[in-house]
């Protein structure tokens, strides 16, 4: 068993680490991400550490859970943008060879 610390709990952190878990995995969805396997990873461990009461791991655990939570979300978000800008200067391409075309 941990080493009881004379930190509080760390019941906000957890709760936003929770929070910060569950909207990645929306954004996420289906698509792989070691980030995310990390941050739920991190979360389990967060939570046994609550349980042990070693509140210092618990608490720097459940961050590290929160930041590659969201790191997962904004690396998902650049790449989906990044596929969205790629499209868009395939389009205004075609409509520049189109209207070269035309003249």
């Amino acid at each position: 068993m941990g080493c009881t610390s004379a930190d509080p709990a760390p019941t906000a952190q957890m709760e936003l680490s929770e929070q910060a878990l569950a909207q990645a995995q929306t954004i996420v969805g289906d698509t792989p991400s070691v980030l995310l396997e990390a941050a739920v990873h991190k979360l389990v461990l967060a939570r046994e550490k609550m349980a042990q009461r070693d509140f210092r791991a618990a608490r720097m655990l459940a961050e590290q859970a929160e930041l590659d939570a969201r790191l997962a979300e904004v690396r998902v978000i650049n790449e989906k943008q990044g596929l969205a800008i790629t499209q868009l200067n395939r389009q205004i391409k075609s409509v520049r060879r189109e209207l070269e075309s035309l003249q």
